[in-house]
């Protein structure tokens, strides 16, 4: 049974988290967009990288800081997390998400109605995902719907890959005792090199909330359907790709590294002996 206030927390926690994430990853892009600021891929890359890293030193205690559904729904296949959870921590990603880009929305309103008059943009038109990619992410023309999902699809089990490596007990190089909190920062540079690497075709989604719970706000806030369902119903590719992704990944680990690990197969060996 779970207890009521230790769920609690951990939603706050999975709030906080996934709030810091946007706020901080979509403000840099806002700075991009709206004011010019000379960042190049691997700037706005590595900011999104450090946004988690902040995020998992924050809350990282309290809840294992997953701020990203396709995590959780793959701690929860193979690694055991509570599936009594799993909703709960969706629907707080999702809201410390669409609360991180209204906060960004807020701190640069003045910017988005001088950026649109300059630039003859009505907010709702076609031309205005130039702004709603600001919060969430959206291809380039000349991918389509699936082409995209594939690529969420392999950068997500790339993600997965990595924390599941960098946190698993099981792997030598993983770092242990006083070296643990470093899992944190390797996490936070993976999705930086992935955003450097990728980052172009896609936005680099890899979890439905970031991406979800930015639409959802922007759909809101004026931009209507270029934020929901988004331009050719793009919405279901950074829903869809990153929970195959992250599945994907979790099998890819499990049965392709962890399963051939000095003590997993010291373990096997025993057990058959015994």
């Amino acid at each position: 049974m779970i207890k009521k206030d230790t769920l609690l927390g951990e939603l706050f926690a999975e709030f906080i988290g996934a709030f810091i994430l946007i706020a901080v990853g979509a403000g840099s892009v806002a700075a991009l967009v709206l004011m010019g600021e000379s960042y190049n891929l691997w700037d706005i890359s590595l900011i999104w990288g450090i946004a988690v890293t902040m995020a998992i030193y924050i809350t990282g205690a309290v809840s294992g800081t997953h701020i990203n559904p396709a995590v959780t729904i793959t701690l929860a296949v193979f690694r055991g997390f509570s599936w009594k959870k799993v909703g709960p921590y969706i629907v707080a990603q999702i809201a410390g998400c669409f609360s991180g880009a209204a906060l960004v929305f807020g701190l640069y309103n003045k910017s988005f109605a001088a950026y649109e008059q300059a630039n003859g943009i009505v907010r709702g038109s076609i031309e205005s995902v130039s702004t709603a990619g600001i919060f969430s992410t959206y291809p380039q023309a000349l991918l389509s719907n699936f082409h995209a999902m594939f690529v969420e699809i392999f950068i997500t089990a790339l993600l997965l890959i990595a924390i599941l490596a960098v946190t698993d007990d099981r792997n030598g190089n993983a770092p242990k005792g006083k070296y643990a909190p470093f899992a944190g920062i390797l996490i936070g540079l993976t999705i930086a090199i992935i955003g450097g690497s990728f980052g172009a075709l896609t936005g680099f989604a890899m979890n439905p909330a970031r991406d979800f719970g930015p639409k959802l706000f922007a759909s809101l806030a004026g931009w209507g359907r270029i934020g929901l369902p988004a331009p050719n119903n793009y919405f279901w590719v950074p829903i869809v790709g990153p929970i195959l992704g992250a599945l994907a990944g979790g099998f890819i680990y499990d049965n392709f590294v962890r399963k051939y690990m000095p003590s997993n197969q010291e373990e096997t060996a025993e057990s058959k002996t015994a």
